[in-house]
């Protein structure tokens, strides 16, 4: 016989809703609290919430951010050759490029530019992916340039890196032995107020996420995150009904293109040294960094100023160039200032790479005749300092 024939089997009729609810309440969390407990209760449940964001939190920081910030902790400035120069003249004389917002290693560009070769020996410069100290990019240069023989030097920015030469070249200017023969500026904005509103918009954004989120300066999470939203243009349509919709396999594409290129890729700019190439412009140095390049130090004549721009400002949808072009004639232009604008057609923002052809002809035919004549200037003030 069976211990469970004795019990009475349950039916229907012995469902009882109040009794489970009695029994429910009797094993609930907290029942036997009597003092304070919705308070205690709410106390606790926040401590479960916070609880589990600290694990997440924790995941974010160990696997994310920490293997990136050591990573980066070991990288530096480096000047890359890229070219000899094209005449045998020349090989007094360095050309330095430099890349601008999101660019690390300038020797893609430098490479596309062989007209540069016919002013000098041809260098790119990497940042260091923590952040930028142009006076440790100068000393750099200078170290460099001394330990080759070369005692002449032309600074090359793209975009922002035309904000960052303009600061290396007032280092080198002022505290060097070397002389600046010129500075050439690719849609360089000269201060905050050339920058597009769109594109100043997202700058700001982004620094103020770089301030509030921690790690943020070193996650790749993010990054990509970021990195995708950026270009929702090619996987985002808007439906008939005014709703977005997502395209999965576009959308995978830019997942794939945003991992090779900026989350896994060595040569991508961390999130920290954009923050530092943006914050370099709202800075607003440019304007005193042109102030010293103006007049002669120490026996060196003054460098030339070269600005590249499109020929329609339009063409440009990150900088205003007509902005930075009237600051740079007050600046450095005039009947005897040094300032060369150079307007070609069918270009647009600092992109060397994706027209060589326009680029390297405007260099060739244009900026090399005006380079040249303050290379021969400080040529001749070399020469007539040279003892006897």
């Amino acid at each position: 016989m069976s211990p469970l024939d004795d019990r009475h089997p349950s039916t229907v009729s012995d469902w009882d809703d109040a009794r489970r609810r009695a029994r429910l309440r009797e094993t609930r969390l907290g029942h036997g609290w009597q003092t304070l407990r919705r308070t205690r209760l709410a106390l606790l449940r926040v401590a479960l919430v916070l609880l589990a964001g600290l694990v997440v939190f924790a995941q974010y920081w160990v696997y994310d951010v920490a293997p990136e910030r050591d990573r980066l902790a070991r990288t530096e400035p480096a000047v890359l050759p890229i070219a000899t120069p094209a005449h045998e003249r020349d090989w007094d004389t360095v050309v330095v490029d430099m890349v601008g917002l999101g660019g690390l290693n300038a020797s893609n560009t430098a490479a596309a530019l062989p007209a540069l070769s016919e002013m000098g020996v041809v260098w790119a410069i990497k940042y260091d992916n923590q952040g930028i100290d142009t006076k440790v990019i100068a000393d750099l240069i200078i170290r460099a340039a001394q330990m080759s023989g070369l005692e002449n030097i032309v600074l090359v920015g793209h975009s922002m890196g035309g904000v960052i030469a303009l600061e290396v070249a007032r280092h080198i200017h002022l505290d060097s032995d070397l002389r600046l023969v010129g500075v050439i500026l690719d849609c360089t904005p000269v201060d905050l107020n050339a920058v597009r509103p769109e594109s100043r918009g997202a700058g700001e954004d982004m620094v103020r996420w770089m301030g509030w989120l921690p790690g943020a300066r070193e996650s790749r999470t993010l990054r990509l995150a970021v990195e995708t939203y950026a270009r929702r243009d090619r996987f985002v349509d808007r439906g008939t009904n005014g709703l977005p919709g997502v395209r999965l396999e576009p959308l995978r594409d830019v997942i794939e293109e945003v991992l090779r290129e900026k989350v896994f890729s060595r040569d991508a700019a961390s999130n920290g040294l954009i923050e530092t190439q943006f914050l370099a412009i709202v800075a607003g140095g440019a304007i005193n960094d042109l102030r010293a390049l103006s007049r002669p130090v120490a026996g060196k004549p003054r460098p030339a100023i070269v600005y590249i721009r499109p020929r329609d400002p339009d063409n440009d949808r990150v900088v205003d160039v007509e902005y930075s072009h009237q600051v740079l004639i007050e600046r450095a232009g005039g009947v005897d200032g040094s300032l060369l604008v150079v307007m070609p057609r069918n270009t647009g923002h600092a992109n060397p790479m994706q027209r060589p052809e326009a680029y390297n002809q405007i260099i060739d035919q244009q900026i090399l005749p005006f380079i040249q004549r303050y290379q021969e200037q400080v040529r001749a003030t070399i020469s007539a300092a040279a003892p006897r």
